[in-house]
């Protein structure tokens, strides 16, 4: 199979990134929960702009111009401990994130390379960390290399990556906005370490909501070399995944982020959907009751109740009440089932918004259509589960949840 120079020389970077690594002590670590999710984004580190900084990068488009602002140079890590990031080089979109029980070895890595289709690999360490009291499923990664596997705007931010380079954390929009960590602030990171919360982050990459440099990752523990980030934008997605699995073997995880699918697949869509496939009226008279007795209790980030939820962990803990065994997050419920239109919108169906200014396409919020214009969720922290009007302000659309097409997202 031939291999393009981006495979070459990004295998050969990953290669030299290993050294030392057998007397690294791997620390036990509670793997990255994965999802194979259509519409899942890339990784997209940005925040509002502040100020303008002397020196600072151009930006993209002026629809969205992700900035992160410089830091001072005084909350700089020492020069001698922070290297330069690397100018952007050739994009690459990421098609697969795999995950290993060990770490990657250059033998694991030159199979995944050799398979057809493959034009570049990036590796990371993946974790589970405490943030700010908050288990948060975290990427360490190498801010000179992992930008190309960003959205154009975001792997243009030079200040974004070199801020990352610099000990900041990248967070999702939801665990910041929603989960009230304020850009600039510092928060507990572990046990021992503060972290200053650099630029808002989205992930596509599966439940991740944090991104840190590789130094810093190391620092709070997280296993090493454990995540691979595989490009392929001309290979069957699916079929690529089940030979990652079958080359890399037991303890091998593989979900696909944009993935690339055969035609009659892209058309899925379009299918009729027959009777049966959608939540009898006792299942939706349940979800409900089950839903609004939870009103007033608070939000938190990533509770999944009895007594505390987030949107999606709302959804997650009513339907299943009712026996509908629901995905997590907001961009897996996206996906259980048909879109109708607002207009068409029966109680029991599903609200989703693209609040998100670090990416616009991506779904952020998700209520429960209560009936007569109203909408039943978990807004944000600081407030509780509560009935309130219907906002169509970056309203994305009304999902008619199927039992069994929730089933099947992973």
């Amino acid at each position: 199979m031939p291999q393009g120079s981006g495979i070459r020389q990004d295998l050969s970077f990953l290669v030299k990134s290993r050294k030392r690594r057998n007397t690294y002590k791997l620390v036990p670590f509670i793997v990255v929960t994965l999802v194979a999710v259509l519409t899942a984004d890339v990784l997209l580190l940005t925040q509002p702009q502040t100020a303008t900084t002397t020196g600072e990068a151009a930006r993209a488009t002026p629809r969205q111009t992700p900035l992160a602002q410089q830091r001072p140079l005084r909350q700089q890590q020492p020069a001698t401990t922070t290297q330069p990031v690397a100018p952007l080089s050739k994009l690459h979109k990421p098609n697969l994130f795999v995950l290993t029980r060990k770490p990657f070895t250059d033998e694991m890595l030159r199979k995944v390379a050799k398979l057809s289709g493959v034009r570049a690999l990036e590796l990371a360490d993946a974790a589970s960390i405490t943030l700010d009291g908050k288990r948060v499923q975290t990427l360490a990664v190498n801010p000179s290399t992992f930008r190309s596997y960003t959205p154009k705007v975001t792997a243009s931010s030079d200040a974004l990556w070199q801020n990352v380079a610099a000990g900041d954390v990248a967070v999702s929009f939801v665990l910041g906005n929603d989960g009230g960590l304020p850009l600039h602030s510092r928060v507990a990171a572990g046990s021992t370490r503060q972290l200053r919360i650099g630029a808002y982050a989205t992930t596509g990459f599966g439940a991740v909501d944090a991104v840190v440099s590789r130094d810093v990752g190391r620092a709070l523990g997280l296993p090493r070399d454990n995540a691979l980030i595989v490009s392929a934008p001309k290979a069957d997605s699916d079929t690529l995944r089940k030979r990652i699995l079958k080359a890399l073997g037991k303890g091998t995880q593989v979900a696909e982020v944009n993935p690339v699918l055969p035609q009659p697949r892209q058309n899925v869509t379009r299918r009729s959907w027959p009777a049966g496939s959608f939540m009898t009226g006792e299942q939706l008279t349940v979800a409900l009751k089950a839903a609004v007795s939870k009103l007033g209790r608070p939000y938190v980030w990533g509770a999944e109740g009895p007594d505390t939820f987030d949107c999606s962990g709302l959804v997650q803990w009513a339907y299943g009440q009712a026996g509908v065994r629901m995905p997590r997050v907001t961009h897996q419920q996206w996906v259980t089932g048909p879109q109708v239109p607002f207009a068409q919108a029966q109680p029991g169906d599903l609200l989703f918004w693209r609040n998100d200014p670090t990416n616009p396409d991506y779904i952020s919020h998700v209520a429960i259509y209560w009936g007569e214009g109203k909408m039943l969720h978990a807004p944000r922290t600081g407030d509780v589960v509560k009935i309130a009007p219907v906002s169509t302000r970056n309203l994305a659309g009304v999902v008619r949840v199927s039992p069994v097409a929730a089933a099947k997202v992973r």
